[in-house]
């Protein structure tokens, strides 16, 4: 039996109404964690690892004060509400905007501009370059995303990030994926009225492997539908530093982003989120835990000014299956 329109429109008539300025949209169905108004529809996670000494040099909290859900309607998706302290959060910021977004990884600008280090030029003159800097969209680390047939291909990867792997082990061995490997991701650069349109990620090869999705700066409404968009989807907050988790039934759903929202807080500059310790981070240079702590304030403004308006997502997947070492 042909399904109706209304039926096949749902998860765009969702979309639709959240992406709306005018009128905007309620915000009263949004899942949030922050609020207890939804706790019927989530039930805690318990973690298979409960301390891992790799926490503190990714900057994060030790796991046994992390706090994880699942949501009833989606079984597979977990949220870990910002596990990471203060300085932990400028530390992936810093990543994102100076390392990530270099060549050799692959950038939307570089269909249009011949730009190695995109935040450094962003600096070059004495004014930001607020053109340049909006024109990121997108970088694509490890195993290159191709955008236009979805199909990863042995010639097209990079090297992945080995502190960014660290991070996504230390997590997936916390929820018991043991064998989960990094192999590619996609940084996400959104602006206030950015939105990522509904569709599902299928690319890899190994598709029972979860998908880790880290959100820093701005907050999103973020989709999450079922296997066709006849499903209405929820609505979900992403707040800076949390931890979405696509896996088993979850990993194929739709999902989208319509809205970005300014955030209430902002964890990145929290003191009493930053644990006093004498170890340094395993990869972060001796200058830039200085300027992360603040001794440099003049250097950190530059991320600060920039998250302040944007929202950085990372998604980390897996490519291959477990016993296979390339394409």
């Amino acid at each position: 039996m042909k399904r109706s329109m209304d039926s096949e429109d749902c998860f765009m008539k969702k979309f639709k109404y959240y992406k709306s300025n005018k009128p905007k949209p309620s915000l009263e169905e949004v899942i949030s964690l922050e609020t207890y108004k939804f706790a019927k529809e989530v039930e805690n996670i318990t973690f298979t690892v409960r301390h891992d000494s790799r926490t503190r040099a990714l900057g994060l909290h030790d796991i046994s004060n992390w706090k994880a859900v699942s949501l009833s309607r989606h079984p597979g998706f977990i949220i870990i509400k910002n596990p990471f302290t203060s300085l932990g959060q400028r530390y992936w910021i810093r990543k994102c905007l100076e390392e990530y977004a270099k060549k050799p990884n692959k950038r939307n600008i570089d269909i249009d501009t011949d730009v190695d280090n995109w935040w450094e030029e962003c600096f070059k003159n004495k004014e930001v370059d607020r053109k340049l800097q909006k024109k990121l969209r997108w970088a694509t680390l490890g195993y290159h995303h191709d955008w236009d047939t979805k199909v990863y291909i042995e010639d097209n990867k990079g090297v992945f990030p080995a502190e960014l792997a660290e991070l996504c082990d230390v997590i997936a061995l916390s929820l018991g994926y043991s064998k989960f490997r990094a192999e590619a991701a996609i940084v996400n650069y959104y602006h206030m009225g950015s939105t990522l349109s509904a569709h599902t990620d299928h690319s890899e090869v190994n598709l029972e492997a979860p998908l880790f999705s880290l959100s820093f700066g701005q907050s999103a409404i973020f989709l999450l539908g079922g296997h066709e968009k006849s499903i209405e989807p929820s609505a979900i907050l992403l707040s800076s530093g949390d931890i979405a988790i696509m896996s088993k039934d979850a990993r194929l759903c739709y999902h989208a982003v319509p809205k970005i929202l300014p955030s209430s807080k902002q964890p990145w500059n929290d003191p009493t989120s930053v644990e006093k310790t004498d170890e340094n981070f395993k990869y972060i240079k001796e200058d830039e835990i200085i300027d992360s702590m603040n001794r440099n304030l003049k250097e950190w403004t530059k991320f600060q000014a920039y998250v302040e308006e944007s929202r950085i997502n990372v998604n980390v997947r897996q490519v291959l299956n477990e016993n296979q070492k390339c394409l």
